[in-house]
């Protein structure tokens, strides 16, 4: 991929970004993530690709997307895409911290293809690389984990997400004397700090969704980390009723069709194949990865974090935007 479609997909996700901050606090994460869909998908189309959407966010609760399979931009390099136009459509509406929109490119063929369903993932940092297996219990890869890193496993520090169905791990990991960060939401922030040289996190574990798995597995491999994860149907996660049940029969057989298979390990190089990637995500609110937009009038601050897998290179880009002078295809979703 060329070297300016790094910076073409910053102003994606600085866009998205924007179109959700208009919605910030005010209840409605369905409008939010419509209006980050709508701008991403603009702004997309105004890029110099033959994209595809590969896995898109949007299936499990029914919101705005960009759907598997949809072709974007004006021609050009062929790209795959992962996108989360909102990764915390919930801390938006409720003016919550670490919302972001973000983005990962990859070359044709480099991202797992898969439905929108929830994904178990396990993610460290370039020291850790090599000593996680998902097929082992957790207590077992975090002694791992611990012994890779030099440390005790007390001065671990492991981020997850707040959901029930993860009170019992983090209960678990806390008896242990482990440190837990637990995030209302938001794991591909979550798993990128595994990765960052001024972080504390050594480890991410959550069930989650599967398009913020592929995004962060593109993140991670730019960034040297390790990444592992399985596909799991929702009435695995979720509670196991009849309705969930179709559902979960329904991603299962999504998934064949996909040529791919549920409950079944996912290495790093099966969800980002190539280095040859872009991550670009864009702060929405405050967060522990990025500041949040901060706007004064018709004139807002963003900072992006732009990360390409080729030359292993990360970029914190600050930008003003004059929100008045947008094109006018997005100037309604973001003033």
């Amino acid at each position: 991929m060329k070297r300016d479609l790094a910076m073409a997909f910053s102003r994606v996700t600085e866009g998205a970004a924007l179109a959700g901050y208009k919605w910030l606090g005010r209840g409605d994460k369905i409008a939010a993530d419509n209006a980050a869909v709508e701008v991403m998908r603009t702004l997309l189309n105004q890029t110099e690709i033959e994209g595809e959407i590969v896995i898109g966010e949007g299936e499990i609760d029914e919101a705005p997307m960009l759907f598997i399979g949809e072709k974007v931009g004006l021609g050009g390099d062929a790209v795959d895409i992962a996108v989360d136009p909102i990764e915390g459509t919930r801390m938006t509406a409720m003016g919550q911290n670490n919302a972001l929109a973000v983005l990962a490119a990859g070359e044709k063929g480099s991202f797992l293809k898969a439905p929108d369903m929830y994904m178990e993932k396990l993610v460290v940092g370039p020291e850790a690389k090599g000593c996680i297996n998902l097929d082992l219990p957790l207590v077992t890869n975090l002694e791992n984990i611990a012994k890779a890193l030099g440390k005790t496993l007390d001065s671990l520090v492991v981020t997850t997400l707040a959901k029930p169905r993860h009170d019992g791990v983090i209960a678990e990991m806390q008896s242990m004397g482990v440190r837990v960060f637990a995030f209302p939401d938001g794991d591909v922030a979550a798993s990128i700090l595994t990765c960052m040289p001024d972080s504390e996190v050594d480890v991410m574990y959550c069930i989650g969704g599967a398009p913020e798995g592929v995004v962060s597995a593109a993140a991670i491999r730019a960034l040297g980390g390790d990444m592992h994860a399985r596909l799991l149907p929702r009435h695995e996660v979720k509670e196991d009723n009849e309705d969930n049940r179709r559902l979960g029969q329904t991603e299962i057989d999504r998934c064949k069709e996909m040529g791919i298979e549920t409950n079944v390990l996912l290495r790093m190089e099966d969800m980002a194949k190539s280095d040859n990637v872009i991550f670009a995500g864009t702060g929405i609110t405050k967060g522990d990865l990025l500041e949040g937009i901060t706007r004064k009038g018709n004139i807002a601050t963003t900072e992006t974090l732009l990360i390409r897998g080729k030359c292993r290179t990360i970029r914190r880009i600050k930008s003003t935007h004059y929100l008045d002078r947008k094109d006018d295809s997005i100037k309604n979703h973001i003033i």
